[in-house]
C-alpha cells in the first residue's frame, strides 16, 4: 500500500509502542501533524509553547520508562531550540527521537525561508550533530522506513541517546511502496547487554578477594542498565559500602546502612571519605565527571593510585579516560553485577582482610555521624527567609516514597544532591552532564506521563522557571498535575557566589534580580504568573506554613506552582572542591583539617 512519508513515520512510531508525539507546529511538520490526526487514537500529540520543552518532556519520560518519545519540531528556528533538550539527553544516556521539519528538496540551496546553512544546502544536521548519537537527513520518502529502524536500534543499544531524523517538506508528504518494517522482526527493542569475560570476572574477584577498604561507586549506569535489584542484592552479601555519583543518587536507597550517599563537592562528607580512603573502588556506570570527582584533583575524592579501580561502563570510551582502572570491563552493570554474586563467593577473603572490612564499615559510620550530626539540625531550622535544609526536608515529607523529584539547574540543584534522600529507583531526575537550565521545568510534565499514578514535582530556581514559564500552560491544556517548587533567592545564586569567591564580595555583576535604577531586589509573582496561565499558586514565606502548602500542592492533582522564599545566603557544606582552571580551587569546608594531618 502506498503511504506518504509522514504517513510512514506514524505508522513506525505506532508499531514501536510510541504513545506520543511531543512538540510545536509549523510549515516545516504540516505533513507530519497531518498523518498523526490519522492516528489520535493510537499516538497522542502534545503540542508546547516552546520546542525546548518538548526534548525536556521527551527526556524525562525515557529515564524513568527506558523508553523514547518523539519530538517534532519545524525548520530553521524552532528545531534551533532543541539542542539544550539534546545535549542534556545525550551527556546523561537518555533517549528520544527528534524529527525536524526542513524546506523541501526542490529549493534546497535556494535560500528560502528559514533553510540553514550558507555554507551546504538545508544543513540542519550539522547544527545538531554534537547534541545526538547519530543524525539522519531523507530526501527520498523510501529512505524512511531504514532510517526509523536504524534510528531506534540506535537510541537503545549500547549506551543510550537521542537519535536525530530530519525530514524535507515534500519528503513528508511524497509517496512510496517501500514497507514499514516490524520492529519485532529487528529486535530494536531487545538492546544487548554484554557481560564480562571469565578471565575479566576472575581479575575482578581476586581484586576484591584481596582488598579490606572496599567501596562500590554507583552511577546512572545502574539506573540506565536497570541493575538497582542487582546492586544491592551484592552490597548486602558482602557488606561492601556504597557511595553513588550525583547523577546516580536514586540508584541506592539512601535508608540502607551500607548507603554514603553522593561524590564529589556537593556529596557526602563519608562518600568522599570512603573513595579516597579506599584500596579498591568499584565503580559500575559512572563516567567520573569533574563535578563527581573534586575535578580529578588526587585525594580529594579519589586517590588513584595508590587505590585500584574497577571500572564498568558499556561505553568502552568511557575506561581509562579520567582515571587509570586496574581492570576495565566493557559491558553492562546489571550483567556483570550479577556475575560477581554468582562468582565472587568462591574467592572467600582472609580473616585478616574481613577484619578489615568491618573496620571500614565502622570507620564509614563514624564519618556519617560527624556528618549528620554538622547537617541535619538545619532540617529543623525556623529560620526566615527559610533555610534551604528546611525546604527539601519538608518537601521529602510530603512526596510519597515512589514520588518523582526533578531537580532544574543552580544553586538548589547542589543542595538537592546533598541533602535529598531516596529509597526507589529512577526518583529523582537531573540534568548534569549538560546541565541544561529547563530540564526540570519542563520535564515534570514527562515525569507525570511516564508514571501518571505517581506524584511529580519539580524544583526550580527562579531564574531557570522564568525562562519556560509556559509549561504551566501546557499542563493547564493537558490536564498534567506537575507541581513546581520555586526556589526564590533572588537571582543566578550559583554563580553570584562564585563571583564572590574568585573575584570578591564587591565584583557582583548579572547575577542578582534588581531593579537596576534602585538597586533593589526584584521578584516575579510567580504565584500570581500560574494562576493567570490556569495553574494554582500558592506563595511562602515562614517554614511553618511550607509543609501544609507542599502537601496542598500535591493533593490537588492540578498544575500548582509554589513560590518558596530561600535564603539566598546559606551555602551547602563542601565535603570535597571543584576547579576551574586556572582559578584557584577551594579547600573543602568540612572535615579537611582533619585531612591535613593525614586522616583523610
Amino acid at each position: 500500500m502506498s503511504l506518504t512519508g509522514a504517513q510512514i513515520i506514524t505508522e513506525y512510531l505506532v508499531r514501536e509502542n510510541v504513545p506520543y508525539a511531543v512538540g510545536l507546529c509549523g510549515h516545516g511538520d504540516l505533513g507530519l501533524l497531518d498523518a498523526l490526526v490519522e492516528r489520535q487514537d493510537e499516538i497522542a500529540t502534545i503540542s508546547v509553547h516552546h520546542e525546548s520543552l518538548a526534548g525536556f518532556i521527551a527526556d524525562a519520560y525515557h529515564r524513568i520508562t527506558h523508553q523514547p518519545l518523539a519530538t517534532f519540531t519545524s525548520c530553521g528556528p524552532g528545531s534551533a531550540n532543541l539542542p539544550i533538550a539534546l545535549g542534556s539527553a545525550l551527556m546523561d544516556d537518555s533517549a528520544f527521537l527528534a524529527i525536524t521539519g526542513n524546506v523541501a528538496t526542490s529549493q534546497f540551496n535556494r535560500g528560502p525561508f528559514q533553510e540553514t546553512g550558507r555554507h551546504f544546502q538545508a544543513d540542519f544536521p550539522s547544527v545538531l550533530r554534537p547534541y545526538v548519537k547519530r543524525g539522519f537527513q531523507a530526501t527520498r520518502a523510501e529512505q524512511l522506513p531504514l532510517m526509523l529502524r536504524q534510528a531506534f536500534a540506535l537510541m537503545r543499544g549500547g549506551r543510550p541517546g537521542p537519535v536525530h531524523l530530519d525530514v524535507p517538506l515534500d519528503v513528508f508528504v511524497d509517496r512510496t511502496d517501500e514497507p514499514v518494517p516490524d520492529p519485532a522482526d529487528w529486535g530494536t527493542g531487545r538492546p544487548a547487554a554484554p557481560g564480562a569475560g571469565r578471565a575479566e570476572l576472575d581479575a575482578a574477584c581476586a581484586l576484591i578477594r584481596d582488598s579490606a577498604r572496599v567501596v562500590i561507586v554507583a552511577g546512572s549506569g545502574v539506573e540506565g542498565s536497570e541493575a538497582e535489584a542487582e546492586l544491592l542484592a551484592f552490597a548486602r552479601e558482602h557488606g561492601f559500602p556504597v557511595a553513588t555519583s550525583p547523577l546516580g543518587k536514586s540508584g541506592f536507597p539512601s535508608s540502607d546502612p551500607l548507603a554514603l550517599g553522593a561524590t564529589g563537592r556537593n556529596g557526602t562528607y563519608q562518600a568522599n571519605h570512603a573513595a579516597r580512603n579506599a584500596e579498591l573502588v568499584l565503580a559500575f556506570g559512572t563516567r567520573f565527571d569533574d563535578r563527581a570527582t573534586s575535578s580529578w584533583l588526587p585525594g580529594y575524592t579519589y586517590s588513584f593510585p595508590p587505590a585500584k579501580l574497577v571500572h564498568v561502563h558499556v561505553d568502552a570510551q568511557e575506561l581509562g579516560r579520567n582515571f587509570p582502572p586496574a581492570l576495565g570491563i566493557c559491558a553492562s552493570p546489571r550483567e556483570v553485577l550479577a556475575q560477581l554474586r554468582e562468582r565472587l563467593p568462591d574467592f572467600p577473603p582472609s580473616g585478616a582482610v574481613a577484619g578489615g572490612r568491618r573496620r571500614w564499615l565502622d570507620e564509614l559510620g563514624e564519618a556519617r555521624a560527624k556528618w549528620v550530626a554538622h547537617t541535619e539540625p538545619h532540617d529543623h531550622s525556623d529560620a526566615t527567609p527559610i533555610r534551604p535544609e528546611r525546604v527539601l526536608a519538608e518537601l521529602r515529607g510530603a512526596l510519597p516514597a515512589d514520588g518523582i523529584l526533578l531537580s532544574d539547574v543552580g544553586v538548589h540543584h547542589n543542595w538537592i544532591v546533598q541533602n535529598w534522600r531516596t529509597d526507589a529507583p529512577r526518583t529523582v531526575l537531573q540534568s548534569w552532564g549538560f546541565a541544561s537550565m529547563g530540564f526540570g521545568v519542563g520535564g515534570v510534565l514527562g515525569a507525570h506521563l511516564a508514571a501518571p499514578e505517581r506524584p511529580a514535582v519539580a524544583v526550580v530556581g527562579d531564574g531557570g522557571f522564568l525562562m519556560f514559564p509556559s509549561a504551566v500552560a501546557t499542563a493547564v491544556e493537558y490536564d498534567i498535575p506537575a507541581v513546581w517548587v520555586v526556589w526564590n533567592n533572588g537571582g543566578y545564586v550559583s554563580i553570584r557566589d562564585q563571583q564572590k569567591l574568585y573575584f570578591g564580595a564587591d565584583r557582583q555583576l548579572a547575577t542578582s534580580f534588581e531593579h537596576v535604577a534602585s538597586r533593589t531586589p526584584y521578584s516575579a509573582d510567580f504565584a500570581a504568573l500560574a494562576r493567570s496561565m490556569g495553574g494554582e499558586g500558592l506563595t511562602v514565606t515562614e517554614a511553618s506554613d511550607l509543609g501544609p502548602a507542599l502537601k496542598t500542592a500535591i493533593d490537588l492533582r492540578r498544575p500548582v506552582v509554589v513560590d518558596v522564599r530561600v535564603d539566598d545566603a546559606a551555602g551547602p557544606p563542601a565535603a570535597a572542591t571543584w576547579e576551574l582552571p586556572p582559578l584557584p580551587h577551594p579547600e573543602p569546608s568540612f572535615g579537611w583539617p582533619q585531612a591535613q594531618q593525614g586522616t583523610r
